[in-house]
């Protein structure tokens, strides 16, 4: 990939967005009584705004991710799943990072969806100021709606730093959440689906 590739791929930056949120970051480190003058400190401001305008980058790209469906000319009707999807996001309380797994199922009906967005749905969701409930029925919510399947089933698993570093303090402790659409609220559906979770390799 060439350079001029590699800038068309890249985020377009607000800079006047840049500019008022290293102004408040600079009044925070002000207000913590943290020595400006010094070296590690110069420009943090302008880094902590460009880090959090790429950690919230969904709120930037519509109401929606961008996906396509396709006819499910083949009538498949057993369960689709991608598990072990990696994400981060940023707890709406605190403002720290949670991170973990989604493992997202569905049953198609007349639409599918490629594979590669099923993690580009997780994505969308996650690049905002997030609570891991509501990252789990949005991700359901947005599948059922536009792929209308036979049903849907998320679980997230994630790990919280407003848990780990503050608080109560209990590190590597493990939130897990979940959300269910159609065909899944059968438990023999549901007991499929856990039972390809528990599946290693």
């Amino acid at each position: 990939m060439n350079e001029t590739e590699t800038a068309a791929l890249a985020p377009v930056v607000d800079e006047r967005k840049v500019r008022e949120i290293a102004e408040h970051v600079d009044h925070i480190i002000e207000a913590l009584g943290l020595d400006r003058a010094d070296p590690n400190l110069v420009g943090t401001p302008e880094r902590v705004a460009r880090m959090y305008l790429e950690l919230f980058q969904g709120l930037t790209e519509g109401a929606e991710p961008k996906v396509t469906f396709f006819p499910n000319e083949e009538r498949y009707t057993s369960m689709v799943m991608e598990k072990d999807i990696p994400f981060y996001s940023m707890c709406a309380h605190h403002f720290v990072p949670f991170y973990g797994h989604g493992h997202i199922a569905y049953i198609p009906g007349e639409k599918i969806v490629g594979l590669s967005k099923l993690p580009r749905i997780l994505e969308f969701y996650a690049r905002r100021p997030q609570l891991q409930e509501r990252l789990t029925e949005q991700i359901a919510g947005f599948l059922s709606d536009k792929l209308h399947p036979q049903g849907v089933m998320v679980v997230i698993e994630a790990r919280h730093l407003c848990v780990e570093m503050r608080g109560v303090k209990k590190s590597g402790a493990l939130t897990v959440t979940s959300a269910i659409r159609g065909i899944f609220y059968n438990r023999p559906v549901r007991e499929e689906f856990l039972d390809l979770l528990k599946r290693k390799g």
